[in-house]
């Protein structure tokens, strides 16, 4: 009986893990190869255009991040580099990307036992990108975007091959990063948030940038240039026919 009885209790919790670990699918429509990331779960994928990525993050998986590289070039055991979203010249990241990236960020089963999720432009700009649960439910429970022609508009103190970065990484300093005590918007991260209202276009920018989800009945999707095309937002250097930076 003991036997049986720890059995149903190791089924039970097994079964509560999988209820609220939630699922995300990353997709490539880009008319170009994206490597995409994501840590701490995850680590890294080649995406030809029109193919997917499923993770499975478990219950209580925070300061997650996924995002795509652009223009990389990695030989057969996974090391190489990227021109932008590099993470250690890793295919297989376990730390953060190199900016410019467009970062879709998430935390699961937080407080109230919700999701709490955006898009981030902190780390600057590379790819357009889409993020939005797959069950929606009303409220701060929707699709988000930014695919605004960020990098061809780009401010020319902010531009860099392949995407534009943010003030915070040109410049540095309290004004840009908010590193020490309350900071508001300056005239450069307005420039991202007029471009895509839903994401952080400064660290402090919660107000209208973090949405939310019930914990544990939410899975998400992020998509890469949701349109399909992606005009000026193409990487400053394009890839070769095999998918490969030249």
């Amino acid at each position: 009986m003991g036997y049986l009885r720890s059995s149903f209790v190791l089924f039970l919790l097994a079964f509560v893990t999988y209820t609220y670990a939630a699922t995300f699918e990353v997709r490539n429509n880009c008319p170009y190869t994206v490597w995409a990331a994501s840590t701490p779960v995850g680590g890294g994928r080649r995406l030809d255009r029109g193919q997917t990525w499923t993770i499975n993050a478990p219950p209580g998986t925070a300061m997650a991040r996924i995002w795509g590289r652009t223009n990389c070039n990695f030989d057969g055991s996974g090391r190489g580099s990227c021109q932008t979203g590099d993470c250690g010249g890793v295919l297989q990241c376990t730390g953060w990307g190199k900016p410019p990236n467009t970062l879709a960020e998430y935390a699961l089963n937080q407080f109230n036992n919700l999701d709490f999720w955006d898009i981030s432009l902190v780390d600057g700009f590379n790819i357009p990108m889409t993020f939005a649960p797959t069950n929606p439910s009303g409220g701060k429970c929707h699709a988000i975007q930014c695919t605004a022609n960020i990098n061809g508009e780009c401010p020319g103190s902010l531009r860099v091959p392949g995407g534009c970065n943010n003030p915070c990484t040109t410049f540095g300093g309290q004004q840009y990063c908010c590193t020490q005590g309350p900071c508001g918007p300056t005239e450069l991260s307005k420039f991202f948030k007029k471009r895509c209202p839903d994401a952080y276009s400064y660290p402090q920018d919660d107000a209208t940038s973090t949405f939310t989800c019930p914990s544990g009945s939410t899975n998400y999707r992020v998509v890469f240039c949701p349109n399909g095309v992606t005009g000026p937002n193409f990487p400053l250097e394009m890839p070769g026919s095999d998918g490969v930076a030249k």
